[in-house]
């Protein structure tokens, strides 16, 4: 960082890590869940065990190539970084999952089957809370005024409409929106045509032989058929053109089609709060209706433009402009190109984000999209947002989950064994010190003051740690920490050593500071730059608890050396400057300077002679 000659700014240094501090704590006092205190492992807190009952559409029994499947994609939704203490194991057809804590929602959650589609809205109606008037005991009663002809109508249901102006309707030539402004249209009827000219008469025999032949005389002109009275039907269909005839019934079935959709939407407008058995496994070549996640709408959708599988990445996150968790999407590059012509060519107009056949959000298309980048807007709040994007990102479940049972676990190891393990760092932590004051003098307390620096930071970011990636704290993190106290120790060692090398060479203690850092920073980056690459290959390689342990010895060395860098070197760096720690008696260097001085008498002598 520095040499011998080249000027020093320790105040900067300090300042630097003094900001990083302060700006740690910030976050854990200002955002997320306000809980000043690192998330606890099973071992330590006890957790929830939740069994999840694998279900196929057929009813026949999972495959095991399905359950191993499921078994990890659940295992990322929940630990994709290994460090939250979480579990999943199969049993049977079952998935048994284990997360620390008491809260069961979120071990239920991790069944989500995952399918999204984003399928068009055609229609949307608010559920209902009361069933609908025809299930009454009173039997069907007659259509309400502006309501859908040969449909009862349901009080308190506004009349069926296009989400957004400009939304497609279901079938052309269907029934307009009451509010529209526009007249209900008739049912059809069949038109008045004119009738066809009649046949013409048989010609007449061939003459006898003998008999005169009559001459012809002219045929009277065939009048033109008059259309019957308005309102009159032709006497029978074989009077009514074939054309025709297609066009009458294309439109008699659109009409019934668009009054079938309708009351399919009320009739699932009073079922939003039921369970839906086939949830996950609609077919996105249909059109769906579906309520909302919270139950408050009913859609009509059309088929799936854009399914789950064409999904790059999701990513969680606020969004500064409205005030509100999002969840951002990556699609990949043929959706991509799907996505923006189809919110070029339907700006104004809902869309439908259908998450295990359930509308997760249904914003309008404001303008187009190009690069396959979107949001997922909703009522989320952090956890629901990074849990939606979890799910998103890591895939869909080849089977459907049902939550069998839920129940407490405790702890394995309970707070005895933590009281035990924060102990055994409070020792080790003191006796660091001890060697410190003992070998150092004074220069142990920078030591000390170096030590607090790094728990403190240590404290906020493992705070932070567990509230955006969910990483929980056992005894195998703690034991890591444990470690990273040695290797924090071992790196004022080296600096201290260098230091006194100096002062053996014959410098000042003001100048051998300096240089001591200047050759004591590259050992100090190499050690841990080993350290670290360990950590990271225990890391990948390791599983469970073992991965803990390698997150946050790995946490620590880098810490390590920045506080080192920032905090620890320019406080020895001022005090190399102080009078007070220049004395021998208060920075326990007396006896290296002693040889300091010998090594010059006998260089002296040497060179006199």
């Amino acid at each position: 960082m520095a040499s011998s000659s080249a000027p020093v700014h320790p105040y900067r240094y300090l300042t630097l890590f003094l900001a990083l501090l302060i700006g740690a704590y910030c976050l854990v006092f200002l955002t997320g869940d306000k809980q000043a205190a690192p998330k606890l492992g099973i071992d330590l807190q006890g957790g929830t065990r939740v069994t999840l009952t694998a279900r196929t559409p057929d009813g026949s029994p999972p495959t095991r190539e399905a359950l191993n499947q499921a078994q990890q994609i659940i295992n990322d939704r929940v630990n994709g970084l290994g460090v939250s203490g979480s579990e999943v194991i199969i049993d049977g057809n079952n998935l048994v999952i284990t997360v620390p804590g008491s809260d069961t929602s979120d071990a239920r959650n991790l069944g989500q089957t995952a399918r999204l589609y984003i399928r068009p809205v055609i229609h949307a109606i608010p559920a209902m809370t009361e069933p609908p008037p025809w299930e009454s005991p009173g039997g069907a009663p007659p259509a309400a005024p502006g309501g859908v002809p040969g449909m009862p109508g349901m009080p308190g249901v506004p009349p069926i409409a296009p989400a957004e102006p400009g939304a497609p309707l279901p079938a052309e030539g269907g029934q307009p929106p009451a509010d529209s402004g526009q007249e209900p249209a008739p049912a059809p009827q069949p038109r008045p045509y004119p009738e066809e000219p009649p046949a013409q008469p048989a010609p007449p025999p061939p003459p006898t032989p003998g008999t005169p032949t009559p001459s012809p005389s002219p045929a009277p002109p065939s009048p033109s058929p008059a259309p019957p009275p308005p309102g009159e039907a032709p006497k029978s269909p074989e009077d009514v053109p074939l054309q025709q005839r297609i066009a009458d019934e294309k439109q008699l079935r659109q009409s019934t089609d668009q009054q079938i959709q309708i009351l399919a939407l009320q009739f699932q407008a009073t079922r939003c709060d039921e369970d839906d058995v086939l949830a996950g496994h609609d077919d996105p070549n249909l059109p769906l209706i579906t309520c909302s996640t919270n139950g408050d709408e009913v859609y009509l959708l059309a088929p799936s433009i854009i399914s789950g599988e064409q999904i790059e990445n999701a990513n969680s996150g606020l969004d500064q402009q409205r005030g509100e968790y999002v969840v951002d999407l990556q699609f990949k590059s043929d959706a991509s190109k799907t996505w923006a012509d189809f919110t070029a060519a339907n700006v104004g107009t809902q869309t439908a984000f259908v998450l295990d056949s359930k509308v997760v959000s249904a914003p309008a298309i404001q303008e187009a999209i190009p690069g396959g980048r979107t949001q997922i807007t909703g009522q989320f709040n952090q956890q629901t947002a990074r849990e939606l994007a979890n799910v998103l990102k890591y895939g869909s479940l080849p089977l459907s989950f049902e939550s069998s049972e839920a129940e407490t676990v405790s702890a394995t190891l309970g707070l005895s064994s933590l009281r035990a393990g924060l102990i055994a760092g409070a020792v080790g932590l003191a006796a660091v010190l001890l060697y410190s004051l003992l070998f150092y003098r004074l220069l142990g307390i920078l030591v000390a003051l170096s030590l607090v620096a790094s728990g403190a930071m240590v404290f906020a970011i493992l705070v932070l740690l567990g509230r955006w990636i969910n990483y929980t704290l056992d005894l195998a993190g703690i034991a890591g920490l444990v470690i990273g106290i040695g290797m924090t120790a071992d790196s004022f060692v080296v600096f201290f050593e260098r230091i006194k090398d100096e002062i053996r060479e014959g410098r000042s203690f003001r100048s051998a500071v300096p240089r001591g850092w200047a050759r004591a920073r590259k050992t100090i980056v190499s050690g841990n730059a080993v350290t670290l690459l360990a950590a990271v290959v225990l890391y990948i390689l390791a599983v469970g608890q073992v991965k803990g342990f390698a997150f946050t010895l790995g946490l620590t060395t880098v810490l390590d050396v920045t506080v080192v860098f920032l905090v620890t070197w320019p406080l020895v760096y001022l005090a190399s400057k102080s009078t007070t720690f220049a004395k021998p008696a208060f920075n326990g260097l007396g006896a290296v300077q002693q040889i300091a001085r010998e090594r010059r008498a006998a260089a002296h002598a040497t060179g006199r002679d």
